[in-house]
This record gives structure tokens, C-alpha cells and sequence, in this order.
């Protein structure tokens, strides 16, 4: 747990008691806050009542002594209008925060020998696999790391700040519109898609949004940035610009005249002057398409900086098992491969899966975003059908309509048996039943783990019965 200063015996809300919610109030009450908590669930609120910080209804707070509110960061600060909680505590003045933000307080209280080196990780996709292999490669390398934020751990459960170590956090835009003083030794933007727009107002709100990863970061720190789409390309003219760090330019697509970039699953470092091939990615099971190429070159810019060559990322990246949902092999039924990449909740982040793999029986539908799945129409020449589930599936087939053969099949189960049945009968010699819904999961699932975990479940019993090892 990290302990924060100068928070003793004051008066602190916190709302929103989901798992960065809970870790902030037991981290502030083990640094001495009195803490006022709430959340809108009662069953959440319910666990509390034998903690110190147990549930009190905000009507109650002492508003006019109150220091700060954390918020979780799902909590809206401004669009589509702020929360209640955000309005009342601007009406008295309260200043409103995150978890991250109570982490960099802790972390800028410290003395700079004992400073751990921090990164994050950020964009619209890719940032989890990102920050995961950024762990996962430094750790291979000897070094002691400790990984969380928007995956795995909250901020506040990591151990204590050691000296030596290396703290490796993604970060989303609501936790960095949260965040005002961190300062990252290495900062990663990999890119940005139109997404999120109901909370940030505009894609500009967005993209400022994301922006904040690299403040406060000064020439003796790190800004790695993707250049392949126009937004995140900007942002790195403007770093390169304002030369207040050192910026490293990454791609998947094109060879660049200074950063690391990746042609064909090799990756290339140009850092002095000079391009340099350093390996292959094709053994890499779990960082297949260009995409992953682009998360892999980003991750061996950063480990870079702390002394961890090219040559060595990579052999570790050969290793790197992946996460759940995203890309994630999960069974095969004779000559049929099971993909979940349930993580893929919106068109751009499935065109990456879809144009990572050929002859591909995909399953997608939920609740549709802005836009459907009009721009995947030039990837269909590697999909042999399409499963439609979902609120989305009559918008799809429409969408995909002379374009790819569309089955309405209404839910998962119905979906994999169909596409599995397609696929064995089909001619292609490695074809792919690939879920990657392009959608939100919430009109069936509570959220994208549980849709892919039962895409999981449901070709596990597909070979059970088939009697196939899955």
C-alpha cells in the first residue's frame, strides 16, 4: 500500500467504491484521513459498514471542512454534465481529484535519491498490452516491478515506493483528467481514435485529455509516441517542438528517421543516426498484426531508457503470454482456431484484429458506437462470414450489406455454434472463429470480460463435446 502526506486528520470524501475506491480509502485511512465514502450501489455500500470508512450519504459530509474529493474515475466531470457529487463539491469550493493524483502527491513528497522511476502508458487501444509488456520485459531484464493503474492493481495497492523499483501504470483519459502534478521518467501515447466522445465532448477534449501524460516531464525524461494515425502525430511534432523532453517517434508501418519502428514484424531502432535491425516478432504468438508490432516497438522504446537493449526486449516479447480479451487464443476444435478479443469494443480496435488474421469467421454485435462497422468494409476480403449479435445486428448487416455474408444470429451461444459449424466445413485449412464485437458488451453482458469469458466457456464445451482438447 502507499501511504499519503499531509493528509492526517483531514477531512476527505471519496465516491465511487469500485477497486481503485476501496484502495483509496484504506490508503488514506492508514495515512491518517478521516474519510467520508459513498457509492450508488448498496451492496457496495453494505461491505463497508465494519470499516472506518464506512458509507455516509454526501448529504451528510461536512462540506465546509472537506479538503478534497476523490471521485472514481468513472464519475463525469463535465459531458455529458458533471455528476451531482463533481457539482456540489464545486459549489463549495472542494477540489476534485483521482487516485492517480493522491500517487503522484505521495511520489513528489519524496527526495529524489529515493524516487522510484515511473511510467505510463496511454491511447485508445493497445495501452493495456502495452503496459503489461513494458512489465513483463523490464522484469525479464533483473529489474523489480510493480504493475497497475487501469489494469490489475489499483495505484494505491501497489507496495510501498522502493528506491530501485519501477512502477508501470496505464492510463485512461478519465484518470488522467483527474491527474495534475505526476511527472513519468518515461511517458507512452500510442495512439488515438474517435472514442469516448460522450465524456470528453469532442474528439479535441479527448485528445487533450490524453495530452496530459506528458506534463510535468522534463529533459531528463522520456515521450514515446505512435506517429500512424493524424492525431498522435501532432501531438508529437508538438512535443518535438516544445523540446521539453526527450521524444522517440514509434510506428508499425513506416521506417522513421529517428525512433523504433516495425516493417513486417521486424523491429528497427534508429536512436543515433543510424537504423539498426534488432529482431523479429514472428515467433511472438501473443503480439500478432501490425497493432501489436506498434505496442511492442513502443514498449522497446521505453525499456530502452532504463538500459534494456532491443535484442533483449524482444527475446522477453517472445515470451509475453498476453492478456485476456484481447487477441487471446483461447481453444481449438479440430481445424478451427477460437479467438477472444472481447476487449475490442470499438470498429478501430477490431479492424487491428481483423487485419492481423485471413479466413475469419467473426462474431461482433452489442451496443453499437458512433459510426458502426462502416469503416471495416475493406477488411472483409479476409472474413468468410459474418455473426451478428446484439442491439447492433440489423445495423451491421446493413452496414456490411454486399460486402460480406451477414448471419443474424441474436446471441453469443448461437453465434459460435453457427461460425464453428461454418468453419469446420469450410475449405480453408487454418480458419479463425475470431470475437471481436466492435461494440460495447452491455446490452447483454455486464462488461467485456464476461462477454469474453463466455465466448470462452462456450468453446470449451464446443471440444469437450467434439471430444477435443480445447
Amino acid at each position: 500500500m502507499i501511504l499519503i502526506p499531509d493528509v492526517k486528520r483531514k477531512n476527505i470524501g471519496v465516491f465511487g467504491l469500485g477497486l481503485s475506491g476501496i484502495a483509496t480509502c484504506e490508503a488514506l485511512v492508514a495515512s491518517g484521513a478521516r474519510v467520508y465514502s459513498f457509492d450508488e450501489n448498496r451492496q457496495v455500500r453494505e461491505k463497508t459498514s465494519q470499516t472506518e470508512y464506512r458509507c455516509e450519504h454526501p448529504k451528510n459530509w461536512p462540506w465546509k471542512e472537506m479538503d478534497f474529493l476523490v471521485v472514481s474515475p468513472g464519475v463525469p466531470l463535465t459531458h455529458p454534465k458533471p455528476h451531482a457529487i463533481v457539482r456540489k463539491a464545486r459549489m463549495e469550493k472542494v477540489p476534485v481529484i483521482g487516485d492517480t493524483e493522491l500517487f503522484a502527491r505521495a511520489l513528489n513528497k519524496l527526495d529524489e535519491r529515493a524516487r522510484p522511476r515511473v511510467v505510463g502508458v496511454t491511447g485508445s487501444n493497445g495501452k493495456s498490452t502495452t503496459t503489461a509488456l513494458i512489465g513483463h520485459i523490464l522484469k525479464q531484464a533483473g529489474e523489480d516491478v510493480y504493475v497497475g493503474g487501469n489494469i490489475g492493481e489499483a495505484v494505491l495497492s501497489l507496495p510501498a515506493f522502493e528506491s530501485d523499483a519501477i512502477y508501470v501504470l496505464e492510463l485512461s483519459s478519465f484518470q488522467l483528467d483527474l491527474t495534475e502534478t505526476l511527472r513519468l521518467n518515461a511517458a507512452a501515447f500510442l495512439n488515438l481514435s474517435p472514442d469516448h466522445i460522450e465524456r470528453h465532448g469532442s474528439v479535441a477534449g479527448y485528445l487533450k485529455s490524453k495530452k496530459r501524460i506528458f506534463a510535468n516531464q522534463t529533459k531528463d525524461d522520456l515521450s514515446v509516441i505512435g506517429v500512424d494515425d493524424d492525431y498522435a502525430q501532432s501531438v508529437c511534432t508538438e512535443l518535438m517542438a516544445n523540446d521539453t523532453s526527450e521524444v522517440r517517434p514509434v510506428s508499425s508501418g513506416s521506417a522513421l528517421g529517428r525512433g523504433v519502428y516495425a516493417l513486417d514484424g521486424k523491429i528497427y531502432c534508429n536512436l543515433d543516426g543510424k537504423s539498426l535491425l534488432a529482431g523479429d516478432l514472428a515467433r511472438a504468438r501473443s503480439l500478432r498484426g501490425p497493432h501489436n508490432w506498434q505496442n511492442a516497438a513502443a514498449a522497446i522504446a521505453v525499456c530502452e531508457k532504463f538500459d534494456v537493449s532491443p535484442a533483449l526486449a524482444i527475446q522477453a516479447a517472445h515470451r509475453f503470454e498476453g492478456l485476456a480479451h484481447r487477441l487471446e487464443e483461447v481453444g481449438r476444435n479440430g481445424k478451427v482456431l477460437f479467438i477472444n478479443d472481447s476487449k475490442a469494443t470499438n470498429a478501430d480496435a477490431t479492424a487491428r484484429a481483423l487485419g492481423a488474421l485471413e479466413n475469419i469467421f467473426w462474431i461482433a454485435g452489442g451496443k453499437p458506437k458512433e459510426g458502426g462497422v462502416e469503416s471495416l468494409k475493406p477488411l472483409m476480403d479476409r472474413v468468410r462470414s459474418v455473426y451478428l449479435i446484439g442491439e447492433a445486428a440489423s445495423q451491421f448487416e446493413e452496414q456490411l450489406r454486399g460486402s460480406a455474408h451477414c448471419v443474424l444470429c441474436g446471441d453469443l451461444e448461437k453465434a459460435v455454434a453457427a461460425a464453428s459449424a461454418d468453419a469446420a466445413q469450410s475449405d480453408a485449412i487454418n480458419p479463425v472463429v475470431l470475437l471481436s464485437p466492435a461494440c460495447a458488451s452491455y446490452d447483454q453482458f455486464r462488461n467485456f470480460v464476461e462477454r469474453g469469458d463466455k465466448f470462452r466457456e462456450l468453446v470449451a464445451d464446443l471440444a469437450s463435446t467434439n471430444g477435443e482438447a480445447a
